[in-house]
């Protein structure tokens, strides 16, 4: 049996939609990166209002700093905005699934929620490769939504790995 590949054009999505004016900004946030040659990667912290408290994007080569990635700097620039690390009832919006290092960072910050566009195979922690958000042993677990705009990100990334 022959299976066809057809172009699928999905209805609303309830889960994803009400994401992607967010993952739009962090989309704009993540280009901002290419111009120090960082990978662009763009975050977006909101607040329990969906408020944006703080943006971030990939700023390793930038700084020299190997922590320095899009989520570590939007959750450290939100928790100085509102004097208090816990993030209770924010959402990180992240082009990129989130490596095991900013996966700690959100766990460790009380973030109720992350939301990303594409799926990172090699170095993935909220699913792909691992699922450290959502470990049972840990004792925060934020809410996962995966895929919002998920072509827009993962073209981002493949034209800037081209271009090099």
């Amino acid at each position: 049996m022959i299976y066809e590949h057809h172009t699928h054009h999905p209805g609303p999505d309830p889960v994803r939609d009400p994401w992607r004016d967010s993952m739009r900004l962090a989309l704009q946030e993540a280009a901002l990166a290419v111009s120090a040659g960082d990978v662009p990667v763009g975050a977006v912290l909101l607040g329990p209002d969906r408020e944006v408290l703080a943006t971030g994007h990939n700023e390793r080569e930038a700084t020299g700093d190997p922590t320095a990635h899009a989520e570590v700097l939007a959750l450290r620039r939100a928790a100085a905005e509102l004097g208090e690390w816990r993030l209770n009832g924010c959402t990180l919006v992240v082009t990129l699934e989130p490596c095991v290092m900013c996966a700690g960072a959100l766990v460790q910050s009380r973030v109720a929620r992350v939301v990303y566009g594409a799926d990172d195979e090699k170095a993935g922690a909220a699913g792909s490769l691992w699922d450290l958000v959502r470990d049972r042993r840990l004792n925060h677990r934020p809410e996962v939504i995966r895929g919002v705009l998920a072509d827009e990100c993962a073209r981002q990334l493949t034209d800037f790995f081209r271009d090099l």
